[in-house]
């Protein structure tokens, strides 16, 4: 029986309707209770007070303010637009990676089927509107899919409005789509037909877990500090006027110089009877900057550590060695944002394509965002080469998983390993050079000339040596250019010494480490096939 004939139940034991998976269930209408216009504001004129009343009634489900002042911050806030853009572009700019259930030829085609289902046009796009919900707390994609051959697939991604959904009042867990039928509690989502992701930046309900939440209150005091700012700059950034006029002037002429001073800002120009004189005083500077731009900075910096975990990489640095620390940190949460998402596309996307076109199975591919590690892949083969003969097994699509290659479609042309080169023949059917006959001369029937096996060991040791000292070049650069910077400002040893100290993070001693691992590796591999070959 095929799977677009037997009952699918998902997740949740809830049965599938085909019926609708090619349809918009949740399309927006200008009357109807998911509308696309809202009229209501909530960054004009927004108060503590005011946000704090906003934050109270999302937590009790009623949430469509909170949203609306989300999406605003994001198109009034510079900063927060710009690490918010960042933290989302960090993840939807890796690559995706599809590793197959088993070896089955069955589970192999099937996961190539998902690598070719992330290639289509679209899902880039559905990837970053996952993202939204990084802000918002949840985000919700709808699928349509295209029926009118197999296997189906979806056609189209379409984001919706988070304002068209709430959470259910009982538990504020289980989203459910606003409708006409239930105008109170929503009706629940149609199975297969939504990616909803609701990535867990903090333990309780998910509406209190979207980092809009967290940057609101700084989003409200930094808008009173720039507007007080603005203010400042319109009253005393501009200079003084003073109209001065002799004693005994007559009232004619002090309404005149009256007049000049008053306009003098905006006409630029001014006629004043003889013996006046006008005068432009500065405002009084003062030193340092500005309170107003510190508390603002203070407020952005603040928003950088919410979002982004550290300042380095988004407001300032004092050096390469903790910038490069501190964007391990941003690493960090850049990785637990792609295992959440990976885990929504498997269960709303990978899931549900697998079942109504194969049914359900025990296993299911799994889906990674990875950083592509191109240096890693001389290490991989070396290892390989050295380890498989000894009897490791492997499997061979986990390792072209590792290289980011696809598995091979049946007539596609693929390259392949070179024919072995013809064995030497010797007279008597001896592959050995007779006594006394140098290696490379012509003996046999077929004048082959004869050449020992290459040393893998050997090339191995080069290519690891080579490495090595790459990496020690680095250091001596390092060095060397620590050593002219500090004689350029005038140090003495002492401050060489301390420097050093400072610059050792970014040598990265752990990389030549893992290089003498890989050597310590190798040459017991390499000692070891010397006493299989003896014996």
């Amino acid at each position: 029986m095929s799977a677009s004939t037997i009952t699918i139940y998902d997740a949740y034991d809830r049965p599938i309707d085909k019926a609708i998976l090619d349809k918009e269930v949740a399309r927006p209408s200008m009357t109807g209770i998911r509308s696309i216009w809202h009229y209501n504001y909530m960054t004009g004129g927004l108060t503590p007070q005011r946000l704090a009343l906003i934050l109270k009634n999302a937590t009790e489900g009623m949430a469509d303010e909170y949203l609306t002042l989300a999406e605003e911050m994001e198109e009034k806030d510079l900063h927060y637009a710009s690490v918010l853009g960042t933290r989302k572009r960090a993840v939807a700019r890796l690559p995706i990676v599809v590793e197959s259930a088993s070896d089955d030829p069955e589970d192999v085609k099937i996961a190539q089927e998902i690598r070719n289902l992330f290639k289509r046009s679209g899902t880039k796009g559905m990837i970053e509107e996952c993202l939204d919900a990084l802000g918002k707390g949840y985000s919700v994609v709808e699928i349509c899919w295209d029926k009118s051959k197999t296997p189906w697939v979806p056609v189209k991604y379409i984001w919706r409005d988070p304002r068209f959904f709430l959470y259910d009042r009982e538990t504020l867990s289980e989203l459910r789509m606003k409708d006409e039928t239930d105008m109170l509690y929503g009706v629940p989502l149609a199975p297969y037909k939504f990616i909803v992701h609701t990535p867990r930046l903090k333990t309780g309900i998910p509406i209190r877990g979207g980092i809009a939440r967290l940057a609101a209150w700084a989003f409200v005091f930094k808008n009173f500090t720039v507007k007080d700012w603005v203010a400042f700059c319109e009253v005393f950034g501009m200079p003084l006027r003073l109209g001065k006029y002799l004693p005994g002037e007559t009232e004619d002429n002090i309404a005149i110089l009256r007049a000049a001073v008053a306009n003098l800002g905006s006409d630029a120009a001014a006629v004043i009877p003889e013996g006046m004189l006008i005068e432009f005083i500065e405002a009084a500077k003062a030193a340092g900057e500005s309170p107003f731009e510190r508390v603002a900075d203070w407020f952005d910096k603040q928003l950088s550590k919410g979002i982004l975990g550290q300042t380095m990489t988004a407001d300032d640095g004092s050096s390469r060695a903790q910038a490069a620390v501190h964007n391990e940190v941003r690493g960090d949460i850049r990785d637990g944002d792609t295992e959440q998402l990976a885990e929504t596309l498997e269960r709303d996307l990978v899931v549900p394509y697998i079942c109504l076109n194969y049914g359900p199975r025990d296993a299911y591919p799994r889906v990674f965002f990875r950083e592509p590690e191109q240096t890693d892949i001389p290490v991989l083969a070396t290892a390989l080469n050295l380890l498989v003969p000894l009897g490791l097994t492997v499997e061979v699509s986990e390792v072209r998983d590792k290289l980011g290659f696809s598995d091979p479609a049946p007539d596609a042309v693929c390259l392949t390993a070179p024919a072995p080169p013809p064995q030497p023949f010797f007279a008597g059917g001896d592959k050995t050079p007779p006594p006394g006959k140098k290696e490379g001369g012509q003996v046999g029937l077929n004048s082959e000339q004869y050449s020992p096996a290459t040393d893998v060991s050997d090339t191995a040791a080069t290519m690891l040596q080579q490495r090595a000292i790459a990496q020690t070049d680095t250091w001596v650069e390092l060095l060397r250019g620590l050593v002219k910077k500090t004689l350029d400002e005038g140090g003495d040893l002492a401050d060489l010494r301390d420097s050093i100290a400072g610059l050792f993070p970014a040598m990265k001693p752990d990389d030549l480490g893992a290089i003498i691992a890989q050597a310590t590796t190798m040459a017991d591999c390499a000692g070891r096939l010397d006493v299989q070959a003896a014996n």
